[in-house]
């Protein structure tokens, strides 16, 4: 028996919402910075490595709403068919689904006698949410939300792009460079520790990580910067 003041608090529930906010902004930290490292690394002019910083946060805004909402829609539009379909053989075939229900318990432990009387006492309750749960795999927390990924996605790339270029608008045109790979990794490890932390994750890892790829793409994006702008 479960006492009455003990509260569990999963995680899981902030996997959708969190899972684009991460993504989001660290897009955003890393594209925004590399971008305006690339160009500083090619021109002498800070200015440009500013316009070319907010172009790409415009631009990568967009593109992460749109990709994000086109993706999480085709989940969604996979999830509605398998529920329909879920339905649809539950109204057909009842008795068949109670058996598929009762093999599913089976299989996870459950003697074959208890497991029968759980699927009939569960299809009793409610025979489709049963089904979708311990069939489908689909529960609330996971549902996919294509307009909250969007916005999510596009608001969070929005601040992270935001980062870099205060930098760069702040820095001397002879530092820009320097200074945003610098301040972006600090940003970037924050970021890597605040996704962790929110997620109940360990914080190390996922820090370094994080850190190691942004500094992996701004240090590609200086040196081809730093070849085309000697080239040309």
């Amino acid at each position: 028996m479960i006492h009455p003041l003990h509260r569990e608090n999963h995680l899981i529930e902030r996997i959708g919402w969190l899972r684009a906010a991460v993504l989001g902004a660290n897009d955003g930290i890393i594209s925004t910075s590399s971008l305006v490292v690339g160009v500083a690394a090619a021109s002498s002019s800070a200015n440009d490595a500013l316009v070319a910083g907010i172009a790409g946060l415009v631009a990568g805004a967009m593109s992460m709403a749109a990709g994000e909402y086109v993706s999480v829609s085709s989940q969604a539009d996979t999830e509605s068919a398998d529920l329909a379909r879920e339905r649809k053989e539950l109204a057909e075939h009842p008795e068949a689904e109670l058996a598929e229900l009762a093999a599913i318990y089976v299989a996870r432990g459950v003697e074959p006698a208890l497991a029968r009387q759980v699927a009939e006492q569960m299809t009793a309750k409610d025979a489709f949410a049963a089904h979708a749960r311990d069939e489908l795999g689909l529960a609330e927390h996971v549902v996919a939300r294509p307009i909250q990924a969007a916005l999510t996605s596009a608001a969070t790339f929005s601040v992270g792009a935001v980062m870099p270029l205060a930098i760069a608008y702040l820095s001397p045109s002879t530092l820009v460079a320097p200074l945003v790979s610098g301040g972006s990794l600090v940003f970037l490890a924050i970021l890597g520790a605040l996704g962790a932390s929110v997620g109940g994750a360990s914080i190390l890892k996922p820090t370094i990580r994080v850190t190691f790829w942004g500094a992996i793409a701004m240090g590609a994006t200086a040196a081809i910067g730093a070849l085309v702008g000697h080239a040309v």
